[in-house]
């Protein structure tokens, strides 16, 4: 796995929190705050113009259906349902 050395500063409370955690676990701490992010950012929203931003020109010989093909083949959809 590669990473990226990342430096934090926690709480007494929070480190001693964490090392309980990863000693009931038997694995590191930085074990346990790499699942806890995980976690986090899963559940974070997602900016969907962040997103999309992310993502421009990803693909830049993609081609794409024209907007009367899109609405041939929504009506399709709506008839089969």
């Amino acid at each position: 796995m590669s990473a990226t050395r990342t430096q934090i500063y926690l709480q007494p409370s929070q480190r001693r929190r964490l090392d309980e955690i990863a000693g009931s676990q038997g694995t590191s701490l930085a074990a346990v705050v790499r699942e806890a992010v995980e976690l986090y950012i899963a559940q974070a929203p997602v900016d969907p113009t962040t997103a999309l931003e992310s993502t421009f020109g990803a693909a830049p010989g993609a081609s794409f259906p024209g907007r009367d093909e899109w609405e041939v083949r929504a009506r399709r959809l709506k008839n089969v349902e």
